[in-house]
């Protein structure tokens, strides 16, 4: 079971704890699902759990709860079911909340309940005044810093035009002068991320081989790669996010000629399943929400100082205030920094020879 800390995920369960809401006997669906104790608190039958984050996903199968992938072929047979309540985790990104918000309201049952929660500080008031556009009045209650909200027994939205405007206003959309299709929610999704820029404009022309690119994204970096590195053989992608990996599949689709790709929807900080010659990697320092995480990043080193071949070479950007380099200079043999501008480090950092096992 995940650990405790979930004040939005034990604030979504509050009216239930409460008696304020009963849980359904035909059960729920929990989109954006993660785990937590509260969800063990009491029995939740027929609970279908939806993630499209990697970790959450892990978690919640080990925990022994029905977990599907978001938008995989079960979510999508799924869109025409109905449920007596929906429970939902919206993200802070406006646009993909409110094309969640339309779907929950959409996989209702008539009579049925969709109940929503946001920290105050992730967009809380919002979140709550956009539900309401769909579901008419809601009721709500105030407690850890989040916002429980919900509405009264539902009959589709109240305005079906608006849920499908939203709901359209998530899709896939050209950027970067057409280069690339992203979506609202992916990291950095309506330009090119100026660190992975940086990174780009410094990477070692030489690198050769098996490259991967942890953290991938929609595939930015990982183009780059191909384009700039003519010895690269092989390119895996590593991301958690499996919406910004199905845009990566599509961006570098042109590209499957050049190397061999291979597309791993993956927690990276769990370890790698193979060798490298190279890694490349924009690590991210948040996880779900604004919680600064160099956890993360730190995991991220570790993982591709396990993964590399003798002498491989990691190419790292970072925000300059975050301090990598301990963990950095105990796994690597040589760690230089390449460039610093607009508040980012590209680093350097070679593996020493003989220090791998086969």
């Amino acid at each position: 079971m995940a650990v405790d800390g979930d004040p939005a995920l034990e604030t979504l369960l509050q009216p239930f704890a409460d008696g304020t809401l009963a849980w359904p006997a035909a059960g729920a669906l929990f989109l954006r699902a993660r785990d937590g104790w509260p969800l063990h608190r009491q029995a939740r039958p027929e609970l279908v759990c939806e993630t499209g984050f990697k970790p959450d996903f892990d978690q919640l199968q080990r925990s022994g709860l029905a977990v599907r992938v978001e938008g995989d072929a079960s979510a999508a047979a799924d869109d025409d079911a109905r449920h007596p309540l929906v429970l939902l985790l919206p993200p802070r990104q406006r646009e993909q909340a409110r094309a969640l918000f339309a779907r929950a309201i959409a996989a209702t049952a008539p009579g049925g309940v969709v109940l929503a929660c946001m920290a105050n500080d992730e967009g809380a008031k919002s979140g709550q005044s956009d539900l309401a556009q769909l579901a008419g009045p809601l009721q709500s209650l105030s407690k850890r810093h989040c916002r429980a909200f919900w509405s009264a027994p539902l009959h589709g939205a109240i305005d079906p035009a608006l849920a499908a405007q939203w709901r359209a206003a998530d899709a896939p959309r050209a950027i970067a002068d057409g280069r690339f299709l992203s979506r609202p929610g992916v990291f950095a999704w309506d330009r090119i991320d100026a660190a992975s820029a940086l990174l780009a404009a410094h990477l070692p022309l030489d690198l050769a081989g098996r490259v991967a690119d942890l953290g991938a994204g929609y595939g930015y970096l990982s183009s780059e790669v191909l384009a700039r590195c003519p010895g690269v053989s092989a390119l895996d992608l590593y991301e958690a996010d499996a919406r910004a990996l199905a845009l990566a599949r599509t961006n570098l689709a042109a590209q499957a000629a050049r190397a061999t790709l291979g597309f791993h929807w993956h927690d990276v900080a769990s370890g790698l399943p193979q060798r490298y010659d190279a890694i490349v990697s924009n690590p991210p320092f948040h996880a779900q929400g604004r919680d600064s995480r160099p956890d993360l990043g730190r995991a991220f080193i570790t993982a591709a100082a396990d993964a590399l071949r003798d002498g491989g070479r990691l190419l790292l950007v970072a925000n300059r205030h975050l301090a990598y380099e301990q963990v950095l200079d105990a796994r690597f043999a040589d760690v230089r920094v390449l460039a610093q501008q607009a508040g980012f480090k590209v680093i350097a950092a070679t593996l020493a020879r003989g220090t791998q096992s086969p």
